[in-house]
């Protein structure tokens, strides 16, 4: 089953020299389109428990800090734009944590804050995490007030006897009432998180799940495999045998099984884990897989874009510091709580541009990729490879007139694809030994959770 992230190419991102970072600058002056928008996440980071399979940066605070947490995430919002210097935010996402337990009040500051600095078209997709309790249904309408026009519900799982299992603190009836309303709020523009490979989880009863689900859903759904972190309270369970979870051959089959009901219900796969109908498919994570600046405001929140404020001619890996209280100190007294800026020369920009993009049902087409690398296009650097060929001839990948991607069997192996591609365009962007040819020894790898 795929498990893609920006893992294995911020694994791989470098140290560059001065005069690759110079060439690789002057590429992005000319490509203005790259650097004039940007998507902006906002990080809320405060949970009222963890889930047993949770590892994302999230804290149960100690005592009610919402009104300085928004007065710091306003402060960043303001700082990283200015520092961007772009013109205009074409989305954004309120993630966590839980953002649903902050008051409507937080998001209608931080929306007035963006529009105060650049432009938010009143149409800009503002998307919104709910957590489907009944705190969290109470205050739908509200945030609706305060400008939000998409709900991403993190339903999960059906049955309430799983969803206790995984620590979630809402039930069934919860989340198909949460999920009702925000319909009605918002027709359309709703998401659900669905997961699969939970423990003891059978493939007939993720099917008969699908089918309920598949009755109450609006038109976007995004699957989830339950992957067991280390650290996490489920990973201690299933380390010491008191809980098993579905084995790699059943979990495949869950995915394919989920693609081809969706598929039969009139959802159209655009990306490893998303599906849509009626063209309700979620703008702000289309912008980090067709490789567009974005802006990660909030503790541990990740960011790529070019530091022009600043002087700076190459888009950067930012990243957030990650615990709360340290980060509002650090945004009290600079204005920011950036801890990790990484320049990415030519070849991490390209890895990544070709790790987020290959997750698309349609993967890269050639204008694309010419934006990022208007030396070498697909076909110069894939075309001609060996191994390459093989999976081209395997079915499994397309190169052709529309571009690079993967088939309907080629997209469920993605990880296994992945090394070969990135292997043959490091080939090419560093073709042989020279002066500026990074080292393994300079390799700054970097963690990150998969945007959605």
């Amino acid at each position: 089953m795929i498990k893609v992230t920006l893992r294995a190419a911020l694994s791989r991102a470098r140290c560059f020299s001065t005069r690759e970072l110079t060439e690789h600058g002057s590429d992005w002056a000319r490509a203005a389109e790259l650097t004039e928008q940007a998507s902006l996440y906002v990080h809320w980071p405060y949970c009222l428990r963890r889930c047993t399979y949770c590892n994302f940066n999230k804290y149960i605070p100690k005592e009610n800090k919402d009104q300085l947490m928004t007065r710091c995430l306003q402060q960043e919002t303001e700082t990283l734009l200015q520092l961007s210097k772009v013109s205009s935010v074409t989305s954004v996402f309120f993630g966590g944590g839980t953002p649903s337990l902050a008051h409507p009040s937080t998001i209608a500051a931080i929306l007035e804050t963006i529009s105060r600095r650049v432009h938010l078209s009143d149409e800009a997709e503002v998307t919104l995490e709910v957590n489907p309790t009944p705190a969290g249904k109470s205050k739908l309408e509200d945030y609706c007030s305060a400008g939000v026009n998409r709900f991403s519900i993190g339903l999960q799982s059906l049955q309430d006897g799983d969803l206790k299992a995984l620590g979630r603190d809402h039930s069934c009836d919860e989340a198909l009432q949460t999920l009702d309303q925000a319909r009605r709020l918002c027709p359309g523009r709703v998401s659900v998180d669905v997961m699969f490979g939970r423990p003891e989880q059978t493939l007939e009863s993720w099917e008969n799940e699908l089918n309920e689900l598949l009755e109450v859903c609006d038109d976007h759904v995004s699957l989830y495999q339950l992957t067991v972190e280390r650290g996490t309270e489920l990973f201690k369970q299933v380390q010491s045998g008191r809980v098993a979870v579905p084995s790699d051959d059943v979990t495949a089959e869950m995915y394919q099984c989920a693609r081809t009901k969706l598929q039969q219900r009139g959802f159209l796969q655009y990306e490893v884990s998303n599906f849509a109908r009626h063209d309700s498919v979620s703008l702000h994570n289309l912008s980090y897989w067709k490789g567009k600046q974005y802006i990660g405001v909030g503790p541990g929140a990740h960011g790529r874009f070019v530091p022009l404020g600043d002087g700076g001619v190459v888009r950067e890996a930012r990243t957030q510091t990650l615990e709360p209280d340290v980060w509002i100190g650090e945004v009290l007294r600079r204005g920011h709580g950036t801890r990790r800026r990484i320049p990415l020369g030519r070849l991490g920009l390209l890895e990544e541009v070709l790790v987020m993009g290959m997750r698309m049902t349609k993967g890269i087409n050639h204008k694309h990729w010419k934006l990022f690398s208007p030396q070498m296009n697909l076909h110069q650097v894939f075309g001609g490879s060996a191994d390459v060929k093989e999976l081209l001839q395997s079915g499994r990948l397309i190169l052709d007139d529309r571009g690079l991607r993967c088939s309907w069997d080629g997209l469920a192996v993605l990880d296994s694809l992945l090394p070969t591609l990135l292997v043959e365009l490091e080939k090419h962007v560093y073709p042989g030994p020279h002066e500026d040819h990074p080292n393994s020894s300079d390799r700054h790898p970097e963690r990150t959770t998969s945007p959605r």
